[in-house]
């Protein structure tokens, strides 16, 4: 058997393994960050950061987990930085702020929901994007098939996750998700944008 064949092979016996539950991902710790001294000159101003690369347009998700405990309420953040990563295995990945406070709530519940928002769900992207509210209040979902996270009515997408990796990315935190189920709405309409600090659509 040649290289190729045993290449093949392996790739047929790893999916025939069940995968088991994922275990809940350790949330690491919100350490005080900086990549030059107290003394030194930083090598690009903040501000100039946020500018040049605002020119970059993105898609807009809301990443959600269901709870991790009986006593806990579901979590979700306004996710700008959301790509696909890997078609075998299938994987996807964000960033996250080492601060966020939602993040350690979806690292214990070890899945998520990337809900991929349409151009008319500007407001519900607002209302995830406030930290310490109730960000579901009033927002009709259901459950992912898999993991049971928080589904949101009209989003254009969704992808159902396991955490299968995380890495530290400077003051963030790149997470990677193994897709356990997918799907995307009959007639979804155009997608919703975030360009240079505002929202934005795509244009026929």
């Amino acid at each position: 058997m040649g290289q190729a064949g045993m290449a093949e092979a392996a790739v047929r016996y790893l999916r025939s393994v069940r995968t088991p539950a994922p275990e809940p991902v350790e949330a690491l710790p919100r350490p005080e960050l900086r990549c030059v001294g107290e003394d030194e000159r930083a090598p690009v101003d903040p501000a100039d950061f946020r500018r040049v690369l605002g020119h970059f347009a993105t898609g807009v998700a809301v990443i959600t987990a269901p709870p991790a405990t009986p006593t806990d309420a579901p979590a979700g953040f306004a996710c700008q930085s959301f790509t696909s990563l890997s078609l075998d295995p299938p994987l996807v990945a964000f960033m996250v702020g080492r601060g966020s406070t939602t993040w350690p709530r979806i690292a214990l519940a070890g899945v998520f929901c990337v809900n991929v928002l349409g151009a008319h769900q500007s407001e519900l992207c607002r209302a995830f994007a406030v930290s310490g509210a109730d960000k579901f209040a009033g927002v009709a979902y259901d459950a992912a098939p898999v993991s049971g996270s928080p589904r949101l009515s009209g989003a254009v997408a969704w992808i159902d996750c396991a955490i299968h990796a995380v890495h530290t990315g400077g003051d963030h935190l790149v997470v990677v998700g193994r897709v356990d189920a997918l799907g995307a709405a009959d007639d979804p309409g155009g997608p919703l944008l975030f360009h240079r600090g505002r929202f934005a659509r795509l244009s026929d």
